[in-house]
């Protein structure tokens, strides 16, 4: 079944191949309305897009008698809206809330999911300014299709082209795809976690060996990340303990940021009185050199040796401090035997829930926006979360964590 779609097309000089991906998504099933800067206009004529959608393209606020009002229709109607080209100009006017257009004002007046395909100069795409927005735009929940590296239209070369008709149209279907679960997961089970203090671990941690080396592991912070935001916009009060990462901390979330399991564990102790839930998503490192090298190690022998101690375990910690009313989840990452091995660390560990992955796959888990968990009880498998987004896998945690804790008030 196909979605309703509003694609806004701005001055760049890739507008004209958003013809050809109108035409993808149109022969995909989807219903779409194309809006139009005037600088757009320049480049291709909104006859084109006209004929492809069968539907009227508006460029000026008020070239229709009824145009004024549509901007609110339009916003309302939408499933998604893709702005692609986008532009240096229109990402920094939305990510300054200004609406001086047709365009920015369906952006600011829909609730839909907003996608960016940034496309300019290198130059400008490296601005610190244009990228401060964009980070800025994807902090707050808009979805950005990165450009590619490539031969542009002024001449230079790099990043800075339009992403591929493919790459945006996967990302328009990721999106569409969490907005259908997310509403599929709101029928299920109504999420409120309004009142809950909500204590999140996230990310690897590091233990130096010297001044430029450390042991760590492949763990992004991305789905400890996404619990954090799912959990903040259920209502919740959260606070988000994070090992070295890339990604921007969420708005609204109290970010501890640490490096070591010792650092991370003396947080989680320092907060834990507090908190109604604990979730562990963090990858921690289980052991850390007995000595550190105050200077660089320099290449010596063909083997090197380096006598490692066990760090303190966290969860156990956890368990041997929590209070009756806290409920703590783990997450357990195996190569072998997942379900065993999963249901040993929930029973030594005393955990109320535990989240399995398989890290052997390499399309889920580590360092990728997609996962694949079971969440287990100390009954046996409560859910089995096929391949989706970590956004799903974050609302359905989520969600098996909520009927947990409205039981224990009955």
């Amino acid at each position: 079944m196909g979605s309703k779609i509003v694609i806004g097309v701005t001055g760049g000089i890739a507008a004209y191949k958003m013809a050809n991906l109108c035409s993808k998504l149109k022969q995909s099933g989807h219903e779409l309305r194309v809006m139009m800067t005037k600088s757009a206009t320049e480049f291709i004529t909104p006859l084109t897009f006209q004929a492809l959608t069968s539907n009227k393209v508006i460029v000026d606020m008020f070239e229709h008698s009824e145009a004024g009002v549509n901007h609110i229709e339009w916003a309302d109607w939408a499933d998604c809206v893709v702005i692609a080209p986008a532009t240096a100009n229109i990402i920094g006017k939305i990510s300054n809330g200004i609406a001086d257009d047709f365009v920015t004002t369906i952006v600011m007046a829909t609730k839909a999911p907003v996608i960016l395909a940034p496309a300019m100069n290198v130059n400008m795409f490296n601005n610190p300014i244009v990228q401060k927005n964009i980070d800025f735009l994807e902090e707050i929940g808009y979805s950005i299709v990165e450009p590619e590296e490539g031969y542009l239209a002024c001449g230079y070369s790099g990043k800075g082209r339009l992403a591929t008709d493919d790459s945006i149209v996967s990302m328009i279907e990721a999106v569409l795809d969490h907005r259908r679960n997310y509403a599929n997961s709101q029928n299920d089970y109504n999420l409120k976690l309004t009142g809950k203090k909500i204590l999140i671990t996230a990310g690897p941690t590091r233990e130096a060996i010297d001044p430029v080396r450390f042991l760590s592991n492949h763990s992004s912070g991305k789905m400890g990340y996404a619990i954090a935001r799912v959990a903040r916009d259920a209502g919740a009060q959260v606070t988000l303990i994070s090992g070295p990462t890339s990604i921007e901390p969420p708005v609204g979330v109290q970010l501890i940021n640490v490096i070591t399991a010792k650092e991370m564990l003396n947080e989680v102790l320092t907060n834990l009185p507090e908190q109604d839930i604990i979730i562990k998503a963090a990858a921690v490192a289980d052991y850390r050199p007995v000595i550190i090298s105050e200077h660089k190690i320099k290449k010596t022998n063909d083997i090197m040796t380096i006598e490692l101690q066990k760090n303190d375990d966290i969860l156990l910690a956890i368990a041997d401090n929590k209070l009756p009313h806290q409920l703590v989840i783990g997450f357990a990452a195996e190569s072998e035997n997942l379900l065993e091995n999963a249901r040993i660390k929930l029973t030594n560990k005393q955990l109320d829930l535990i989240v399995a992955n398989d890290i052997s796959k390499s399309d889920v888990g580590f360092n990728v926006d997609d996962n694949e968990v079971c969440i287990l009880n100390k009954d046996g498998v409560v859910a089995r979360i096929e391949k989706t987004s970590k956004n799903n896998i974050a609302f359905k945690i989520l969600k098996e964590i909520n009927k947990l804790s409205i039981n224990d008030e009955y």
